[in-house]
């Protein structure tokens, strides 16, 4: 037998990239630890709740899990990279009206895509994260395959649908296959200073204040416009799009009356279109920039269970191949708030089928 395999593990300060790093190490593998700086450092949130986005400032924590570790550390600068890859794509994506995921670039781009890269550099056979999602090859499909994790509260394998088949073979997630407190007890076994470490729900770039004033930070120049109805009549003013998003009803101030919600964003004409609620509730929707995973390509239409969100609920529904690296999704049910920008994700049982960006609901249901 060859020499240890080697393995880079992105550390992010928090506990689950933390113990990531102990499994692995204790399961015979050389470790080494990368820390990926995406802006100069100053006081940041911790870990990222939200897909598992990583830490902005995440330095001190993670050299000091790495010095107990006896393991290399190493800090990479990546905020060009992030900057275009990621922040840029957040922020047209509003200025376009569109309701953007950037875990999902990050995951694809970023970890998966610079990270990897510095990882061959460094003589290593994998790149390991934090997680809770389980990677494998299934001879069933003859492909590599994320599924998901035991601890169905922290999935994230939504964020993950972005994933090629090659950074797949060369990803370990060891989280997938235990809790949240499982992960937190062996943190505190292991003696690890940041066995209690909190997590942030928020977008890990954003230090402060609403993503609206990062926007505004950014020069995006968003200008109060008109309130329409379901028949193109003016019936108030909004504060600028990206105050808004696909299926709101709170913070609208309209006059007292109907309960209306945002069914439609228009930043060509910088018009927000409101309606009730059954306006909301589609069935069958286009996206792009499908990434397939179970598949080389769709064997002509599948019932899958999809979800539009990341913490949306999965619902049965057909999936097909459209013209392009397009794919329409047709739910059994209607769906509340199919949102363009936003990813929609299928799931063959456990196992992770694909998703793209949706561009566009293709009906909607009269309820």
């Amino acid at each position: 037998m060859g020499g240890k395999k080697k393995v880079v593990v992105a550390m992010s300060g928090g506990v689950d990239s933390s113990v990531t790093a102990a499994l692995l190490l204790e399961q015979g593998y050389e470790v080494i630890g990368v820390t990926m700086q995406f802006r100069k450092p100053e006081a940041a949130p911790t870990e990222g709740g939200n897909g598992g986005c990583p830490d902005p400032n995440p330095v001190e924590d993670a050299r000091r899990v790495a010095e107990q570790l006896g393991i290399p550390h190493y800090v990479l600068d990546f905020q060009d990279i992030f900057e275009e890859k990621v922040v840029n794509y957040f922020t047209s994506e509003y200025q376009g009206g569109r309701t953007p995921n950037p875990c999902i670039a990050c995951n694809r781009h970023i970890k998966f895509g610079a990270l990897l890269k510095k990882a061959f550099e460094l003589g290593a056979d994998y790149l390991a994260t934090g997680h809770y999602a389980r990677v494998g090859f299934s001879d069933h499909f003859g492909r590599y395959t994320i599924r998901r994790p035991v601890d169905r509260k922290k999935d994230q394998t939504y964020v993950l649908y972005g994933l090629t088949q090659e950074q797949i073979a060369h990803a370990l997630m060891p989280l997938g296959e235990y809790t949240k407190e499982q992960v937190r007890e062996m943190a505190a076994g292991f003696g690890l200073p940041v066995a209690n470490k909190a997590e942030s729900q928020d977008l890990c770039f954003i230090m402060q204040g609403s993503y609206q004033d990062y926007l505004r930070e950014k020069a995006i120049n968003y200008k109060p416009g008109p309130f329409l109805n379901l028949q193109g009549e003016v019936i108030g003013t909004h504060k600028g799009i990206p105050f808004y998003t696909i299926g709101q009803r709170r913070g609208l101030n309209l006059a007292a009356g109907e309960r209306l919600y945002v069914v439609r964003i228009d930043a060509e004409n910088n018009t927000i279109t409101l309606g009730p609620e059954k306006a909301i509730w589609g069935k069958c929707l286009r996206a792009e920039n499908a990434n397939l995973i179970l598949f080389e390509e769709l064997p002509g239409p599948i019932e899958v269970e999809a979800q539009v969100r990341y913490n949306g609920r999965p619902a049965k529904a057909i999936v097909q191949a459209m013209d392009g690296n397009a794919l329409q999704v047709c739910f059994l049910t209607p769906q509340r708030s199919i949102t363009p920008g936003q990813s929609v994700v299928f799931y063959l049982g456990d196992y992770l089928g694909g998703g793209g960006i949706i561009e566009e609901t293709i009906d909607n249901v009269e309820l």
